[in-house]
């Protein structure tokens, strides 16, 4: 025991340190952490008022750090032997304080989300005028600050793709590919691009690795069978049409494909 009223010393003597600087959730979760030491400890009188006299110490400079009163007004009470309320007080400290946490994570995200909106909107003015290397500039100069967002080189992607760039769309794509390497939308979404610049090689290549994740996905299926149509593969056409039918009998458009291919490998 005497390892752990160490450490509910530690704990208390880090709360003024922790206050200045500006944490103030280390600081009452540290005097929540003393208290419960302190609770299922056996003290001896001396052991007692020593911590009675920190945890007087503790709620002074908690009462006292201005900045943490703003967020939690009420005052803390503390007398020596009521430490059970003490921690229901720190209880509700470290409750209020987790929802100022969590709104000001939000109100940074918000921001975040929203400088990332006006920068692709600044970039997609670019496009629409055809400016292209000004584009990819900004585009480049956004996914390196949110280095490891794949929707974000996704969404940029899809914006060149629009603009008739698919080989700056497969970029982006391979390196959110990187960044998301089990997102199947991903190599669904490159194994198209590919297919429009008849590159069916490397397409192949990205529907193989999706396929290693998962069989169970019809779409994928489909899309390796639009592949295989233009690449006029019509065996492997029918056989990938065939298994996107086999998981879901009522997909229409993979029957038609299924139907085409086969019509072409009888030489109808």
């Amino acid at each position: 025991m005497s390892g752990e009223l160490t450490k509910a010393r530690q704990r208390l003597t880090s709360i003024n340190s922790s206050l200045k600087q500006g944490k103030y959730m280390a600081a009452a979760q540290a005097l929540n952490d003393a208290i419960v030491i302190m609770l299922s400890a056996q003290l001896m009188k001396s052991e007692r008022d020593e911590f009675s006299n920190m945890l007087n110490d503790a709620v002074y400079f908690l009462n006292n750090n201005k900045e943490l009163r703003k967020v939690f007004p009420l005052v803390l009470n503390y007398t020596p032997g009521e430490e059970k309320k003490l921690l229901e007080q720190i209880f509700e400290m470290r409750k209020i304080l987790q929802e100022d946490v969590n709104e000001g994570a939000q109100k940074d995200l918000a921001s975040l989300e929203a400088r990332k909106q006006a920068e692709l909107d600044r970039g997609q003015q670019h496009l629409e005028q055809q400016e292209f290397d000004q584009a990819k500039q900004i585009f480049d100069a956004l996914t390196t600050e949110f280095a490891g967002d794949a929707e974000l080189k996704a969404e940029v992607a899809d914006r060149f793709q629009k603009a008739g760039l698919n080989e700056e769309a497969v970029g982006y794509l391979s390196a959110a590919i990187k960044d998301s390497p089990d997102s199947l939308h991903l190599y669904n979404r490159i194994g198209i691009v590919l297919r429009k610049m008849q590159d069916f090689q490397s397409a192949e290549n990205y529907y193989r690795k999706a396929l290693e994740i998962t069989q169970a996905d019809e779409y994928l299926f489909f899309n390796l069978g639009r592949l295989y149509f233009d690449w006029q593969r019509w065996d492997k056409t029918a056989e990938a049409a065939q298994r996107a039918v086999g998981l879901n009998p009522n997909f229409h458009e993979a029957k038609k494909l299924l139907a085409y291919a086969q019509k072409k490998m009888s030489g109808a």
